[in-house]
């Protein structure tokens, strides 16, 4: 997505400013502002480096990762004490707390597994740092809100990294979810993403995630507003570039602004000003181009720590430790120093040249121009290439861009024998450029009847669109029930969802499958072949710059 491509003519410009308005409480918003994640990319989250320490101290703490401790400290027992003290300060949480039906990905021929995290960038006004940081003091105690959402994929064989964020302000299924602090339960509802973190917490931007995706999530991270300041200090600051002078200031009917003031060029940004590139919106004139920004941070944070030989500095190594300690919450299974290490070890093997930074394809709300929703079959190629761990660049060997994951099978056992499962079957065929399909409902029906399942029936409700073919079901005891309906006719288990929308077994026959009454069979994409508004940057290109907005230069 060029930047001159996403910015339109008067009436582009003024919704534009309406959203703009929207983030005038300094929000930060959707993408990589958890770039302060920096830590576990990098491999300082608990020390990318930790066991180079002196082998007395591994010794003592028998873990790899007491190299940070020796290394820092003299004795092998104040070492032990100091990794107690970096293990307190991680906050910990639940991994999800939402209702999600991914499921894991198969293992590939060398029993190897995808690993998938995802950043939370959280608005959070609960502290006198982040009330200073982010404005708008009267949001102080409020729930907070995810504005920064990326999937970091780490590859089955670990050669390559994909990353994905989605615009803070996409509207989307938002599961039941209860908040594990409080008990509350959030019924499901149709809202925007960022809303999910105040609904139950990271666990149910998680599970919300599985489900747009139907890819696996292992773990989530989450910093704030402080926590990227602090990050930023400890790794010495990163270089950022722009193409003009940029002031990110209040405009006439525009309030707000990040407070960004940079003249043009490369330049090395950290601390507060860091944090104002992150949540700089204004001024390169749209989200998208706002999560261009965020990847640009987040790789050239990523080519420094690779650079530079940070971990023998045992002063700065220890400002590391501790900034990525208090800045993350991460979820339970990954909170202590060593888990957090050796999920860096993997992150920092994978070569700059095949990480790729992209940005969810992504159209307007037709009910609300302040608003996304994902592209159709451009965002569902994105989905298949993370679930078949496809690589997002096409860097790797000639057998790196064939499917690695096998394909997932039922995980449940039907309820009962298939001509007593009822299944109602709903015609979706149209879309926003495609008029329905008359009779589809009745023909896959007709379809389910023939192979034993007696008690298919269509609905003959009009004006139903859905871009992929989904199997829904409305509660646990009936998910082998869909699975198995599902099997019958093809159609990948991953499109086999939980809803409350639906009362019994449900097919919803989408846009693409207008014709015949077997589910077309689905091509695996190629290594790289990512769709045209993705907006991706390799992790290795440096040349990278930002256009300003006009109205934002000086």
């Amino acid at each position: 997505m060029a930047a001159n491509g996403v910015r339109g003519d008067g009436a582009r410009q003024q919704a534009r400013g309406r959203k703009a308005g929207r983030a005038a409480d300094g929000r930060w918003d959707r993408t990589a502002k958890g770039t302060a994640v920096p830590t576990p990319n990098g491999g300082a989250a608990g020390g990318g480096s930790l066991g180079a320490g002196p082998r007395r101290g591994r010794r003592v703490l028998r873990l790899s990762a007491t190299g940070l401790a020796a290394l820092i400290l003299a004795t092998s027992g104040a070492g032990y004490l100091y990794y107690e003290h970096l293990n307190g300060n991680i906050q910990k949480g639940e991994r999800s707390s939402g209702d999600s039906k991914a499921h894991r990905a198969g293992a590939n021929a060398a029993g190897q597994t995808p690993l998938n995290i995802l950043l939370i960038g959280s608005d959070s006004r609960n502290s006198d740092a982040n009330v200073r940081l982010g404005g708008s003091k009267a949001s102080r105690g409020n729930p907070p809100l995810g504005d920064v959402q990326m999937l970091i994929h780490l590859s089955a064989d670990r050669t390559s990294a994909s990353v994905v964020s989605i615009p803070r302000d996409t509207r989307v299924d938002i599961p039941q979810c209860e908040d594990p602090d409080t008990g509350r339960t959030y019924p499901a509802t149709n809202g925007i993403i960022n809303e999910s973190l105040a609904r139950g917490g990271a666990g149910c931007t998680l599970a919300t995630w599985e489900n747009l995706t139907g890819v696996y999530v292992d773990h989530w991270m989450t910093i704030d507003f402080a926590g990227v300041v602090s990050m930023a200090d400890a790794i010495g600051g990163v270089d950022v570039c722009v193409n003009q002078n940029v002031w990110d200031r209040p405009l006439p009917g525009v309030p707000g602004g990040s407070g960004l003031k940079l003249t043009a060029g490369t330049k090395k940004v950290k601390g507060e000003q860091a944090l104002q590139w992150l949540r700089t919106r204004h001024a390169w004139g749209s989200d998208p181009l706002r999560a261009r920004a965020q990847h640009m941070y987040l790789n050239s944070m990523i080519r420094i720590l690779k650079a530079q030989n940070v971990f023998t500095d045992s002063g700065r190594l220890m400002d590391l430790a501790e900034a990525a300690t208090k800045s993350l919450k991460v979820s339970s299974e990954i909170g202590t120093v060593k888990k957090l290490y050796d999920l860096g070890t993997q992150l920092k093997t994978v070569p700059t040249n095949r990480i790729t930074m992209t940005t969810m394809p992504a159209v307007a709300d037709p009910q609300d121009d302040d608003h996304l929703l994902p592209d159709g079959d451009r965002a569902e190629k994105m989905w298949t290439m993370l679930r078949d761990d496809v690589p997002f660049d096409d860097q790797g060997t000639a057998t790196s861009g064939k499917q690695s994951a096998a394909p997932a099978k039922a995980s449940k056992e039907p309820s009962a024998d298939d001509g007593s499962i009822g299944v109602v079957v709903q015609n979706a065929t149209g879309s926003a450029s495609l008029a329905p399909v008359t009779g589809r409902a009745g023909t896959i029906a007709q379809e389910l009847v023939g192979k034993g399942f007696t008690r298919a029936g269509k609905d003959s409700t009009a004006g139903l669109t859905e871009e992929k073919t989904v199997v829904r079901y409305p509660s646990a005891e009936l998910e082998g029930d869909a699975q198995r309906v599902a099997e019958a006719l093809g159609i990948p288990l991953s499109s086999v969802k939980r809803s409350t929308d639906v009362s019994a077994v449900t097919v919803v026959v989408g846009a693409d499958w207008r014709t015949g009454a077997a589910y077309p069979k689905e091509s695996v994409p190629k290594a790289g072949d990512l769709p045209d508004n993705a907006d991706a940057i390799n992790g290795s290109d440096a040349k990278q710059c930002m256009d300003v907005y006009a109205p934002y230069r000086f």
